[in-house]
């Protein structure tokens, strides 16, 4: 049976790309989707929310507006390599859907009660939300069946700072919140524990053109590889438009990574999460303690994790310290691939 499912994004590229393989598989049921403000502000990302919905005739999941900014700040800047909307070069139509008049916050509580230990959380943008849900519901712990992270930067360099991750540094306070309100006051089931994905194994990742080639081979859908030499946001002409809009969102994405030195590919740091919080196996993890530094000049964001045990204290999450790529894309091409065929 599929399980349900509620995703909390700040859609993004690959954001984007963890909805649709959430919508591809035949053992999620996505029962709600919470927006925050994160890549790009919280009104764009619930626009591409709806809209991305309508192009996967995805008609029954109700989308929620969440936090406009941090918990005690004003909203950073938006992320540079995801583009002025968030979806690189591709275009979504307009879309009549409204959204759910429930905020965010709330929905992720009525979705635990609703399915309780049951409910898979996928949280791939700044925890801001879950960190409100666990203020209302401050047994949200306890409801859910397994909780996935995508944040972090565990045993490795940040992307933000020199130290920090994104969509930890985005929100520090809300991710130490979240972290704490699964730290343990005594020994509990490891399977229990939040699985963090972070850096560390996101960044095996990498998307390449030959990989987007063969989605579009799987969904027999015509397209053109993409290259480094081609003009600057030249648009896809795939014959399927879901995978037009796969290629015209990670167009920009590539571009953005082979800007910043790390050669024409792009890391789907949120699709691992998604694909992890369906089947766990895909990633290995690690118990150990972690905990956000809120006040330090230069490492502000960073996720200080104690893998010597330094603080005697109980692990609060699973550290994902691996993963297999190739399995990872041959299932991503397949699901993928198989939904945007059906869609035509």
């Amino acid at each position: 049976m599929a399980a349900p499912v509620f995703v909390d994004v700040d859609t993004g590229v690959d954001d984007a790309i963890a909805l649709i393989y959430l919508l591809a598989s035949p053992d999620a049921d996505v029962v709600g989707i919470a927006s925050t403000a994160g890549n790009v502000p919280v009104q764009q990302v619930c626009l591409n929310n709806l809209r991305l919905l309508d192009l996967c005739r995805a008609d029954a999941v109700p989308v929620f507006k969440g936090a406009e900014h941090p918990l005690n700040s004003a909203a950073r800047a938006k992320s540079r390599v995801h583009g002025p909307q968030g979806l690189g070069y591709a275009e979504l139509a307009a879309t009549a859907r409204e959204l759910h008049g429930d905020d965010a916050a709330t929905a992720w509580v009525t979705a635990a009660q609703r399915y309780p230990g049951e409910l898979i959380g996928v949280a791939t943008g700044p925890l801001t939300n879950l960190a409100l849900a666990l203020r209302i519901e401050p047994e949200l712990p306890a409801l859910l069946r397994r909780l996935v992270i995508m944040g972090g930067a565990y045993d490795h360099r940040g992307n933000t700072t020199p130290v920090a991750e994104w969509n930890i540094v985005f929100d520090p306070e809300a991710a130490s919140e979240v972290f704490a309100a699964w730290s343990p006051s005594e020994d509990v089931d490891p399977q229990r524990l939040p699985i963090l994905c972070g850096l560390d194994v996101t960044r095996r990742i990498a998307l390449t053109p030959e990989i987007l080639s063969r989605l579009a081979a799987a969904a027999g859908s015509t397209t053109t590889v993409l290259s480094i030499d081609d003009e600057r946001g030249t648009r896809s002409t795939a014959s399927n438009p879901l995978i037009r809009m796969i290629e015209d969102a990670t167009r920009f994405y590539l571009e953005s990574y082979h800007d910043l030195g790390h050669g024409y590919l792009a890391h789907l740091h949120d699709p691992l999460a998604a694909a992890a919080a369906l089947d766990p196996q895909l990633v290995q993890t690690q118990p150990t303690t972690v905990d956000v530094e809120l006040a330090g000049t230069l490492t502000r964001g960073m996720t200080v994790t104690d893998w010597s045990g330094r603080w005697s204290r109980k692990p609060n999450a699973l550290i994902a310290v691996d993963a297999d790529p190739a399995l990872f894309f041959d299932r991503l091409i397949e699901r993928v691939g198989l939904f945007a065929a059906s869609l035509g």
